[in-house]
């Protein structure tokens, strides 16, 4: 186990063949078999990473070799696959959402300790260099205080039909649980537990499905409000994502719903701008009152201001979306999987962070819908 992790993979769609390429870039990573009840795509997928092939899940868990269950396929079958994957002692990382119930999240968390096996929800975006970043600026208060946030993803539907089962509640919990999670989970790795305190969803007109394809949820962190927004209505060329945090001096804006590009803007001390300038290799930093050496004072939450800079951070760039990905998933494997080898290793992300990212965007989804 300390040198080779054989991996199970449930589900063989095109999500479950990307991991599983990144998944093997990490040394002693063996794809030992592919599960899917689709045999065409379970054949094609497992040819790709050299596995073995099963049609039925109870056979893929009967297999002595394998340690660790991937699951990969759509929300309503994570809570059952990942109760028989713990319960045949196997570790599991589940993409997200833990489940379609807070409840049945809690019920593996104690499934898996009563095991003392790994269970975790691919909540990847903790592992991102940019999550990274904006936590330190949080923390070392280096824009001041935390003010206000929000989340926009306009996202495309091109590939999503009407009889897809993103659209339908009780296969994927509605976007806030099958999307959400994510972003509920970020932003409460920055700025704490969160709380939710309104949620809309909106029914698209003249449908003859019942599709809920624009969500929004005001959620309040301990160090302050965020607002959310997902819709999916967009043509692939007008999909975009972003999302940013207002403090005291300042604001981050990161792009991309896998951020891979961020500009903050801010008044700094000349200590504060290269401090945060040393977070980030390679960027771009434009100084907007150049030549100019005066300390400055100005006034906000009626509190004076002194700074020596006006300036404009860039780092990144939105040509790095896949290359990102992968790291994000080699990094968060790896990360679990010394916490398998090593119980005293103080991972990223872990159970937890499937049941509380879970718990608020059940709250959400069971807001009224218009």
């Amino acid at each position: 186990m300390s040198n080779r992790l054989n991996i199970g993979i449930v589900g063989a769609g095109g999500f479950a063949a990307f991991a599983s390429k990144a998944f093997l870039q990490i040394p002693g990573i063996r794809i030992a078999a592919i599960m899917d009840s689709n045999e065409a795509a379970a054949e094609i997928l497992a040819k790709e990473v050299k596995a073995s092939v099963y049609l039925d899940l109870s056979l893929l868990l009967a297999d002595k070799e394998i340690d660790l269950v991937y699951i990969a396929t759509p929300p309503f079958l994570h809570y059952q696959q990942s109760k028989m994957a713990l319960q045949a002692g196997k570790h599991v990382i589940c993409e997200k959402p833990a489940a379609l119930k807070t409840s049945e999240a809690e019920a593996l968390q104690a499934l898996a300790k009563e095991m003392d096996l790994l269970y975790v929800v691919n909540l990847m975006q903790r592992y991102n260099p940019l999550y990274d970043i904006v936590k330190k600026i949080v923390e070392q208060k280096l824009l001041g205080e935390f003010l206000h946030g929000f989340f926009e993803n306009y996202a495309s539907d091109e590939n999503l039909q009407a009889d897809h089962w993103f659209w339908e509640e009780d296969k994927s919990g509605g976007i806030f649980i099958e999307h959400g999670v994510h972003f509920f989970d970020m932003f409460s790795g920055w700025l704490g537990q969160g709380k939710l305190l309104n949620a809309v969803q909106l029914q698209r007109p003249h449908s003859t499905h019942k599709i809920m394809d624009r969500v929004q949820a005001t959620v309040l962190y301990d160090k302050g409000l965020v607002n959310f927004y997902h819709g999916f209505d967009q043509p692939i060329v007008l999909d975009r994502q972003e999302m940013r945090l207002q403090f005291e001096r300042g604001e981050i804006t990161l792009y991309g719903w896998v951020p891979v590009k961020m500009v903050l803007h801010g008044l700094f001390t000349n200590d504060a701008l290269m401090a945060v300038s040393n977070l980030m290799d390679k960027c771009s930093v434009i100084i907007t009152d150049e030549g100019s050496e005066e300390i400055k004072k100005v006034k906000g939450r009626f509190t004076e201001i002194v700074f020596d800079k006006e300036a404009t951070i860039e780092y990144g760039n939105l040509n790095n979306k896949s290359k990102r990905y992968a790291e994000i998933l080699t990094a968060m494997l790896t990360d679990q999987w010394a916490w398998i080898k090593d119980r005293s290793h103080k991972r990223v992300i872990d159970d937890n962070n499937a049941v509380e990212s879970l718990r608020i965007a059940e709250q959400a989804a069971n807001t009224k819908a218009y």
